[in-house]
C-alpha cells in the first residue's frame, strides 16, 4: 500500500498496543478488548499509550487513511495482517465535505453507508474484525440503541456465520423509519423492543455482561460505542477531514458533533490527541444535558433520558463520559478541550427550516442540533474553519422534517430496500430475566 497518510510514531515505552479498563482492570490486546466489549470490572477499554501523527501530507482514500491511522492501535495483534482488507471492506462508501456557500464552514456527510447513518463506519469495521477472529463457540452480540446503532450493527452482521445479534431499542422512542430499520431482520439477528428508555436498554446490556448465567451460555460482546472497536474507526473521517482542510487552508479543523452517548465525541477527541490538526470540538446535545451540565457545574449527574426530536441523542447517562473523564481527570482540562451546548426542540425545528432556506440543505434533527450549536458558538466569538457533522439522512425522519419544509424527502435506495422487508420484533420488560428468556 502507498501510505501517503502520515505514518505514526509509536508512543515512547510502548512495545505493543494494549488496552486497559477506565476502572483499572488488567491490560488486554485489541482483539481481546474487541471481543469482550466491556471490561471485566465494568469499565470501558482505552489505549494504554498514544501514537503520534505529525506529518500533514495530503490523505489518500478513506480505506488507506483508516489502515494507516489504525495500524499502531492494532500493532502486534492477530488482526494486524488483515487490517488493509478490513478497512477496504468496512469503508466502501464516501464521507464527503459539502460547502455551505461562501462561509468558512462545511458539512461532513456521514450518512452514505448502507443504513444512512454514521454508525455504519464503526459497525462494519467491528463486523469485519470479528468475522476474522478465531473462536471456539458462537459469539452473541448485544447492542443497545437509541436509533441508528442497532440498524447499522444488524446490517453489518446479518447472515454472518458464527455470530448472533440481539438489538435492544426503547419501544416507541425511536422514529418510525428507525423502527422499521431495527425490526426488518431475520436469520441471526433478533430485534427486542424494551418497554423503557435507551438508558434501560443500555443498563440491560451492561447487566448481561456481568451476569454469570449468560456468561456461561454465550461468548458475549457489544457493538455499540462502549466497544473500543467502534470508536477507533470513527477517528478515520475526522483524520481525513482535518488533513484535507489543513492542506487547503493551512488551518486546523474545528468540529461540531451531535452528541448522545458521547462515542462520536470521544473519537474526535482521540483523533486530536494523536496529533491530527483539529482545533475546537463543540458537542451539540438536545435537552438531555448531562454533559453540558457537567462542564458547567463539575458534577457528573446522570438522569432519566428525555424524549426529543433528535431521538438518537436521547441519552441521560452517556457511557463514554467515563472515557472522557478518564482522559481528562482534571475538570479544567476538560473545559479547555470541549464546549457543549444543549438545544431544545423549538430551536431544532427552526434550524431545519433555516438550513433549507439559507443553504438549500435538508437536515435531520441531529444535524440541525449541531448546526444550531455552531450558530450559538459563532455568536459567542468562535472563529476559524468549521465542520458541522451530519450524522443521518433526513429520510429517516420524514414525520419531523417534511411538515417543516412542506416537501417530500427523497429516500435512498438502500433505505427503501430495508423498508420493504417484513418486520419482526419481540417486546420485553426492562429486566435481566426477560432478556435471558428472549435470547435463549
Amino acid at each position: 500500500m502507498d501510505h501517503r497518510y502520515p505514518v505514526a510514531r509509536r508512543a515512547l515505552g510502548s512495545a505493543v498496543m494494549r488496552y486497559a479498563s477506565t476502572r483499572g482492570d488488567g491490560e488486554v490486546s485489541f482483539s481481546e478488548a474487541l471481543a469482550a466489549g466491556l471490561a471485566a470490572d465494568g469499565g470501558l477499554y482505552v489505549p494504554t499509550a498514544w501514537p503520534s501523527f505529525t506529518s500533514r501530507t495530503a490523505p489518500a482514500t478513506l480505506p488507506e487513511v483508516a489502515a494507516s491511522l489504525l495500524q499502531p492501535f492494532i500493532a502486534d495483534d492477530p488482526l494486524q495482517p488483515d487490517l488493509a482488507a478490513i478497512t477496504e471492506e468496512a469503508f466502501s462508501f464516501p464521507a464527503p465535505l459539502v460547502s455551505l456557500g461562501d462561509e468558512p464552514t462545511q458539512l461532513l456527510e456521514l450518512f452514505h453507508g448502507p443504513t444512512a447513518a454514521f454508525k455504519d463506519f464503526g459497525a462494519r469495521f467491528v463486523a469485519a474484525c470479528l468475522s476474522r477472529a478465531r473462536r471456539e463457540r458462537p459469539l452473541h452480540i448485544l447492542v443497545a440503541t437509541s436509533g441508528d446503532t442497532g440498524g447499522a450493527v444488524a446490517a453489518a452482521f446479518h447472515k454472518r456465520p458464527g455470530v448472533r445479534v440481539s438489538v435492544l431499542f426503547p419501544k416507541g422512542l425511536v422514529s418510525p423509519a428507525q423502527e422499521r430499520q431495527l425490526t426488518c431482520w431475520d436469520d441471526n439477528v433478533r430485534s427486542l423492543a424494551v418497554r423503557g428508555t435507551f438508558d434501560d436498554c443500555q443498563a440491560l446490556v451492561k447487566a448481561a455482561f456481568a451476569d454469570k448465567e449468560m456468561g456461561s451460555r454465550y461468548d458475549l460482546s457489544s457493538a455499540n460505542s462502549i466497544n473500543v472497536g467502534r470508536l477507533l474507526p470513527q477517528m478515520t473521517y475526522f483524520a481525513l477531514t482535518s488533513l484535507a482542510i489543513w492542506n487547503v487552508h493551512r488551518a486546523p479543523a474545528s468540529f461540531v458533533i451531535p452528541s448522545g452517548n458521547l462515542g462520536h465525541a470521544t473519537a474526535c477527541v482521540w483523533a486530536r490527541r494523536v496529533g491530527l490538526p483539529i482545533g475546537e470540538i463543540v458537542l451539540a446535545h438536545n435537552r438531555n444535558r448531562t454533559m453540558p451540565d457537567y462542564l458547567e457545574s463539575g458534577v457528573w449527574r446522570p438522569r432519566a433520558s428525555v424524549p426529543t426530536l433528535a431521538s438518537a441523542m436521547d441519552v441521560g447517562d452517556p457511557s463514554n463520559g467515563e472515557r472522557l473523564r478518564h482522559l481528562f481527570p482534571d475538570l479544567a482540562a476538560m473545559r479547555g478541550a470541549l464546549t457543549a451546548y444543549a438545544i431544545d426542540d423549538d430551536a431544532i425545528r427552526s434550524r431545519i427550516r433555516t438550513g433549507w432556506e439559507k443553504y438549500g440543505q435538508i437536515w435531520c434533527p441531529h444535524t440541525a442540533t449541531a448546526a444550531e450549536a455552531h450558530a450559538l458558538h459563532m455568536a459567542r466569538g468562535g472563529e476559524g474553519r468549521w465542520t458541522i457533522v451530519a450524522t443521518a439522512n433526513p429520510a429517516k425522519f420524514p414525520e419531523i422534517v417534511e411538515p417543516l419544509l412542506g416537501r417530500a424527502i427523497p429516500v435512498p435506495n438502500s433505505l427503501a430496500a430495508l423498508f420493504d422487508r417484513p418486520s419482526q420484533v419481540t417486546e420485553i420488560e426492562p429486566d435481566l430475566s426477560a432478556l435471558r428468556r428472549a435470547v435463549a
